[in-house]
């Protein structure tokens, strides 16, 4: 499976997506129209260990819906990035065995490495 989950609007993204130069084969999917699949969510989780690592604070509803004051649930943080795509830590990257979540340059070198 070669996926890249992005926002075609990001600028942090399009500058990621800029540098990393990916393959035709990929699939760049707009999560704000298309969102993310289940399954697609769940083998990030499994391979990185967890929603959290997945789940973005930086969203403005996260303040905004007060989760900033509460203490989400593995559970709750899955369901929230499925119903909402401002919630999942972008680009989240899905080129075979390997799983990158966020536009960190570790994850740029893993991507290249690969």
């Amino acid at each position: 499976m070669k996926r890249i989950y992005s926002l075609s609007t990001c600028d942090t993204c399009r500058k990621f997506l800029k540098e990393l130069n990916p393959e035709k084969e990929v699939e760049l999917v707009d999560i704000k129209t298309q969102g993310i699949a289940a399954k697609d969510l769940d083998l990030a989780a499994k391979k990185l260990g967890s929603y959290e690592v997945l789940f973005s604070k930086k969203a403005v509803k996260y303040r905004t819906l007060g989760l900033n004051k509460k203490v989400l649930t593995e559970k709750e943080m899955r369901s929230l990035i499925l119903e909402e795509y401002t919630f999942l830590r972008r680009p989240l990257v899905i080129i075979d065995k390997t799983i990158t979540s966020g536009a960190t340059k570790e994850a740029l070198a893993a991507l290249k490495k690969s």
